[in-house]
């Protein structure tokens, strides 16, 4: 199976809108934050469109400490159209303090976006991220099919937020090969 660089994709948790790296107006990011309990594979269950994203299922992001401290970042999704997979790998580094859930990610040298984590479950079972702004926003599970009460979580926090979530896609993770 073909694997190709994902410049596309890769924009998953960095819009290129300049390099702002700070959360967006409202958004407080989660406290408290482990990353050791945040490493790991997580699902996107829902994500508002971006032509970056446009067509892909089976979207995934896993994330794992680098030895320089830095946090590596693998996205991956499949495209349908193409029948192949699309991954990227990038780079992430805190904002400010490792127990806040606010990071700049690059997959571009020397061009980095914000990943806010805004809401956290407890038990890291599900999370809402937004990136520079609300128009970048993000459901994840690190269950391809979230039981009824995580989904409902993730929409009332989105909802909290102040984002349209009508406007959200529900990603397809149907695929066993992820």
């Amino acid at each position: 199976m073909l694997k190709k660089p994902l410049a596309l994709i890769a924009l998953i948790l960095l819009p290129l809108t300049g390099c702002d790296t700070a959360p967006p107006p409202g958004i407080a990011p989660a406290r408290g934050f482990q990353l050791e309990r945040y490493q790991g594979r997580w699902y996107e269950i829902a994500r508002l469109d971006h032509r970056f994203e446009r067509g892909l299922q089976a979207v995934s992001a896993d994330y794992s400490r680098n030895a320089d401290g830095s946090i590596r970042v693998v996205n991956r999704g499949f495209d349908k159209a193409t029948a192949s997979w699309r991954e990227a790998v990038g780079k992430a580094w805190f904002n400010g303090p490792a127990d806040v859930a606010s990071l700049k990610v690059s997959f571009f040298g020397p061009f980095y976006g914000g990943y806010h984590v805004a809401a956290l479950d407890p038990g890291y079972r599900w999370a809402v991220v937004v990136g520079p702004d609300k128009d970048y926003l993000w459901l994840l599970s690190r269950d391809k099919q979230p039981v009824p009460e995580a989904k409902s979580a993730l929409l009332a926090v989105a909802a909290k937020l102040d984002v349209a979530t009508e406007k959200l896609i529900w990603v397809s993770q149907d695929r066993d090969d992820n």
